[in-house]
């Protein structure tokens, strides 16, 4: 006589016991791993990484063949990230990037290239955009790119640099930070 129950007599019950040996594994495993938790008011945002925006500047300014512009953000943004790149193509260059998390927890991101807009708005957006308007803040004119579902591009020629401005933040903040960025002059090389 076989030891097996025959495949008709196993039910929903006999599934439960296998399975529960295997949650109960599965529970051990994130505990001793800590990489979840239980929080019933939703995800919360935890501390905003700290980033010398002041040193990047500097650096770029001294390692970049082109004019770099350190300007004056509102209290309560906080620099968190810091990159450089090399856009490709026709027309492209060296670029500087530095992000910003606004007071009120939206992150937006400052680009200074020498590579043409043409080359710099598809490298950063990553997609195609097409131009949408234009802005008039200070002396510049700064062109806006967008489309449905898309974040904004703003971008500026400063003579031998480009500007771009883009982030989920509002167009308020995209306005602030075109004119922080329009009203002081290029660091000394």
């Amino acid at each position: 006589m076989p030891d097996k129950k025959p495949r008709i007599l196993q039910n929903g019950q006999d599934m439960a016991w296998s399975l529960i040996p295997l949650v109960v594994a599965c529970l051990l495993i994130a505990v001793v791993a800590q990489s979840c938790s239980f929080s019933p008011g939703g995800p919360k945002q935890g501390p905003i990484p700290s980033f010398d925006a002041e040193a990047a500047f500097k650096y770029d300014s001294r390692e970049l063949g082109f004019p770099i512009r350190q300007p004056e953000t509102p209290q309560g943004w906080t620099p968190n990230s810091g990159s450089r790149s090399i856009v490709s193509g026709n027309g492209g260059g060296d670029s500087s990037n530095i992000g910003f998390i606004t007071e009120a927890g939206r992150y937006i991101q400052l680009t200074q290239s020498d590579a043409s807009e043409e080359a710099l708005v598809p490298f950063i957006a990553g997609e195609p955009r097409y131009a949408t308007g234009t802005e008039q803040i200070g002396d510049h004119t700064w062109d806006v790119f967008g489309g449905d579902g898309v974040e904004a591009i703003w971008v500026s020629d400063f003579g031998a640099t480009r500007i771009l401005i883009t982030g989920p933040a509002p167009a308020a903040n995209f306005t602030t930070l075109a004119t922080a960025v329009g009203s002081v002059q290029p660091l000394q090389q």
